[in-house]
């Protein structure tokens, strides 16, 4: 070996398939590594808990169970929403958001698990079963070339003829033998193309299940987005003034606004005719509140969806409000949370 590295030995060359055919191999390797370390990256991007899994699984012992980030980001919406108060808007959209948040969790396990299984085992099984077999007989290979090598070099050097004889039966013998280990090489490397076959069949099962993760938060944020919808914004106006914006424009936002026909301005074209009967008579009517709407100030009233209050007009009040009346209750409430009752 040593005197080939230093160009004075000739060396035995493979054939140009078998060349070839470790080439491909070195190449899978390679890029099938890479591959799995990077798909490991994504379904857990904290290195630490990448570190303590693989730990956990050199030990053979079940890695602690651990919140991930959408379940955890989850439990603090709704923890913060229960705080608040779940009959106000925000308190109730926290927990809306957060119950959205830990299904997306759930959803981010089932992926990681999926993938495990079906994608990044195999990728494995490949780099410490397969590939180490085909390391070993292309060392074994090595070997015996270097012994058939040696033999051939003390073959030219034979001078004396029972030399000479036992040196060519050197050389017929490890011939056979590096013959042998070539052939069991390259019925191994030949399995590469079968192994690419069952690795695109395992890209196939990953691929669905990102398919699948990926379809399942749509529907989880496209039901959220929905829910929203239901309730506007609440930051209608300030301590000291009444605002006159409509409640569409600072509600949710546009993508809310276009998504949700079910945002409160659009009650108002059917409550117009029941409001301007009030506002131009001295009676008052029932309602009932389509909404939670928390009051900005003292002279307003907080209201609960579905509850159904005493609602009059007062000359010279803002057109887009009223006075509402619960019990001893009395306030300002906006319109478009409210729907008149016959």
């Amino acid at each position: 070996f040593t005197e080939e590295k230093l160009g004075q030995a000739e060396k035995t060359e493979l054939d140009a398939h078998l060349e070839n055919l470790l080439s491909k191999a070195e190449c899978t390797k390679l890029w099938t590594e890479k591959i799995m370390k990077q798909t490991e990256v994504l379904l857990q991007p904290n290195p630490n808990a990448r570190i303590e899994e693989f730990v956990y699984e050199k030990l053979d012992r079940k890695a602690p169970s651990r919140m991930n980030n959408p379940e955890l980001l989850g439990q603090y919406m709704i923890d913060a929403g229960n705080e608040f108060g779940p009959g106000t808007a925000y308190g109730n959209a926290l927990i809306k958001c957060g119950e959205t948040q830990k299904r997306i969790g759930t959803a981010d396990r089932e992926l990681i698990q999926t993938s495990a299984i079906n994608f990044l085992t195999p990728l494995r099984n490949f780099i410490e079963g397969d590939y180490k077999t085909i390391t070993k007989e292309r060392k074994l290979l090595q070997n015996k070339r270097l012994d058939l090598d040696a033999a051939k070099t003390r073959l030219k050097k034979a001078k004396v003829a029972e030399a000479r004889a036992a040196s060519e039966q050197e050389v017929r013998i490890t011939q056979s033998e590096f013959d042998r280990q070539a052939e069991i090489t390259r019925l191994l490397l030949e399995g590469i193309s079968s192994t690419h076959a069952h690795h695109l069949r395992c890209l196939n099962d990953f691929v669905e299940a990102q398919m699948t993760y990926y379809a399942q938060c749509y529907q989880y944020m496209l039901d959220l987005q929905k829910q929203l919808g239901s309730f506007p914004s609440t930051f209608l106006s300030n301590n000291n003034q009444s605002s006159s914006t409509p409640v569409q424009s600072i509600s949710a936002p546009s993508v809310l606004a276009s998504a949700s026909p079910s945002l409160p301005s659009v009650s108002n074209s059917v409550v117009t005719s029941g409001i301007s009967e009030l506002k131009s008579s001295s009676g008052s009517r029932k309602a009932r509140v389509l909404y939670d709407y928390d009051a900005a100030n003292s002279s307003e009233l907080s209201l609960l969806a579905d509850e159904v209050i005493t609602v009059y007009s007062i000359p010279g009040m803002d057109s887009d409000w009223l006075m509402g009346e619960r019990g001893n209750q009395k306030g300002k409430v906006p319109i478009t949370y409210l729907e008149l009752l016959n």
